[in-house]
């Protein structure tokens, strides 16, 4: 001990040293700021270019509607041929467009940087966008939904690589659900298929800045076209002495004919069904033939089996009587556009055969109200095609404003997500998904 007193402190004020300090770790230069600009920028295109997407697709949807009122038999030929050029055009030049675009964004997050360069690369989802909307003009029965969750990883891809921001895979998964948000236009259902389904085996939790970019798409583009309802305003309800017994059948019936549709689509992308070598071997008139398939279809059920069926499965909604052979018919055409090789989605084209399972179910139960059987219905079989029930109950009550049936809907779907593992252990994206790595 010397006695002597210790050195005064420094004052910690803004010195020069630590003012550039700062702006390196947080100014408009650093890795976290530019990090921010991505996915905010990212985040307003994706709405934009998911409503953009929206209303081309409905366009050609409206436009092939009225090509097949005009000739009603001619779409027995352009059909296939359609298929056959769409599946020619995938393979020879954009492989990685194939299908829904939900498994390609599943895969990609395993290899964030070198998906860029493949399954969510700009040459890809371009390719992605023109062969759905050449899909939609033959009448296949796709979604756009699908796709749009590979453009929108895409488009988180490019605004990360512009400025010069690491591409990660938490933000691929919240760029995939960001595109079910702005699609649906219900961020809810966005931020559950993001936990539920695209992270599932990867990672439990969301940080909130992956929050915010599936919020912000959402908004945007709520705000481009307003703040509509997907299927409307139905609010519907059922008494609970009702619920106690349509649920179960709902659940069962739902989660049993999802599941096998399930495993139908594996099985011909694993090679487990004998036609599977024949695809293989002849994949354009295997396309062709699938082609024929839908166009008979269509054309039998004078055209409620084209596109989407938005227009059908609302009608079920809101208690239009539906013949009861529409949601099997439905579930062919969209099984033949699926497994013929080239871009769509099923999810639309899911909520719509689901439409045709609960108007199934209103002959079993004609005294409950129409509107709420139909969307048991559709709840359970979605949940049974997806395997992820929070997301298919959040998806129908967003898109009907039937919040007062969440409760039933909450039941049939676990019940469905059980019957649906009882015919297919594999859930449907992620046996796909394997087919990409």
């Amino acid at each position: 001990m010397t006695g002597e007193p210790p050195p005064p402190r420094r004052p910690r004020g803004w010195t020069l040293r630590r003012f550039r300090a700062l702006l390196r770790s947080r100014g408009p230069t650093s890795l976290r700021f530019r990090r921010r600009i991505a996915v905010l920028t990212g985040a307003i295109a994706i709405g934009i270019v998911a409503v953009l997407f929206a209303e081309l697709s409905d366009a050609m949807g409206l436009t092939f509607a009225a090509f097949a009122r005009r000739w009603h038999w001619l779409p027995l030929l352009t059909t296939p041929l359609g298929f056959m050029a769409l599946v020619w055009l995938t393979r020879r030049f954009v492989p990685l467009a194939r299908g829904s675009g939900i498994p390609q964004v599943m895969a990609a997050r395993h290899d964030p940087q070198g998906a860029t360069r493949g399954l969510i690369s700009v040459p890809t989802v371009i390719g992605k966008v023109a062969l759905t909307i050449g899909a939609i003009l033959c009448g296949a029965s796709v979604g756009r939904e699908g796709p749009t969750v590979q453009i929108a990883a895409a488009v988180m891809g490019v605004t990360h690589r512009f400025l010069r921001v690491p591409l990660n895979a938490a933000v691929i998964v919240a760029g995939g659900a960001a595109g079910v948000a702005a699609a649906f236009n219900t961020p809810l259902a966005g931020v559950l298929f993001a936990i539920e389904e695209l992270a599932a085996a990867y990672e439990q939790k969301v940080t909130l800045l992956v929050l915010s970019l599936i919020v912000v798409a959402g908004m945007t583009a709520q705000a481009l076209m307003g703040d509509y309802i997907y299927f409307g305003a139905i609010g519907a309800h059922i008494s609970l002495q009702a619920a106690v017994i349509v649920v179960p059948v709902a659940g069962l019936a739902g989660g049993a004919f999802g599941g096998l549709f399930s495993r139908t689509m594996l099985g011909f992308a694993n090679g487990r069904h004998r036609i599977t070598g024949l695809a293989k071997a002849n994949p354009i008139l295997f396309a062709g033939g699938c082609g024929l398939v839908v166009a008979v279809l269509g054309i039998a059920t004078v055209g409620l089996t084209w596109g989407t069926g938005y227009s059908a499965a609302r009608a079920m909604i809101v208690g239009v009587d539906a013949p009861l052979w529409f949601g099997p018919a439905k579930a062919l055409a969209t099984l033949a556009t699926a497994v013929a090789g080239m871009p769509g989605g099923i999810f639309a084209p899911s909520l719509a055969v689901g439409a045709g399972v609960g108007n199934l179910l209103r002959f079993v139960f004609p005294g409950d109200p129409a509107g709420a059987v139909v969307i048991l219905g559709m709840t359970a079989y979605f949940a049974g095609v997806v395997r992820a029930p929070l997301t298919a109950v959040i998806i129908l009550s967003e898109t009907t404003a039937s919040r007062g049936l969440l409760l039933p809907m909450f039941a049939a779907a676990f019940i469905a997500d059980w019957a649906s593992q009882a015919v297919c252990r594999e859930k449907l994206y992620h046996g796909l998904a394997a087919t990409f790595r």
